[in-house]
């Protein structure tokens, strides 16, 4: 097998790494959220639903979706206003669609009767409401109210301890060691770049270390099988 480490590797710059990834995911799809709110999808609550919908469901299968459903209600009081076999009738590819069906309605009636129709850019409130968790409500206020926030899923969690930046075992480890480390100003930038790094490059599976363009300081830790 080809030998793709490297005896000698420059040092691991953060800042550096994270604008070479940045240049490498241009030519792949963006991370489903972005996509949304790039297509006009940017209210808090649109990014909170399309992040729920995303919960064990594909990018490929949630956008769609997502589109869908803001095609026939996109605001809370619309959302409200479903019936819920309507409402679970455009979600239910995604998994666990009947219980993210009853999260999402329960959540647009609180944005309605408790909040004048728009959810708050406020972490606390948003972990109060079902289905929320840290992942989601970061991503969506990171996104939807430019909050600095790290939403960490299986792909920034491996490629960031295969840069050796962090040693963590799960993704929740990894949230908590960036949040000391990371500087703030590339918190949303993880969020916006790691996702489509890990999926289609430091792949779980054969990653592309031969045309990575982090190998020359990538110590490529757990690589066992490179392309």
């Amino acid at each position: 097998m080809t030998n793709l480490s490297s005896p000698t590797k420059e040092p691991f710059i953060i800042e550096a790494a994270m604008r070479m990834i940045a240049e490498a995911v241009a030519p792949f799809p963006k991370a489903g959220l972005f996509l949304l709110h790039d297509e006009g999808h940017v209210s808090l609550f649109e990014q909170l639903v399309a992040c729920i919908l995303s919960v064990r469901t594909l990018d490929e299968t949630m956008i769609p979706m997502a589109r869908g459903l803001f095609s026939v209600a996109r605001t809370p009081a619309q959302v409200a206003a479903l019936e819920p076999d309507e409402l679970l009738a455009l979600i239910r590819s995604s998994a666990f669609g009947e219980t993210k069906a009853a999260n999402i309605q329960a959540i647009a009636r609180r944005a309605v009767e408790e909040f004048g129709g728009e959810l708050p850019c406020d972490m606390e409130t948003l972990l109060t409401l079902p289905g929320v968790g840290p992942k989601c409500a970061g991503l969506a206020l990171s996104i939807a109210c430019g909050q600095p926030h790290i939403g960490v899923d299986v792909h920034v969690h491996r490629i960031v301890n295969r840069w050796g930046y962090i040693a963590t075992k799960t993704p929740e480890e990894s949230l908590l060691d960036l949040k000391s480390k990371l500087p703030i100003t590339l918190w949303i930038d993880m969020n916006r770049v790691g996702m489509p790094f890990g999926k289609y490059i430091c792949t779980a599976r054969h990653p592309l270390c031969s045309t990575c363009p982090l190998f020359i300081m990538c110590p490529q830790i757990g690589v066992a099988d490179p392309r």
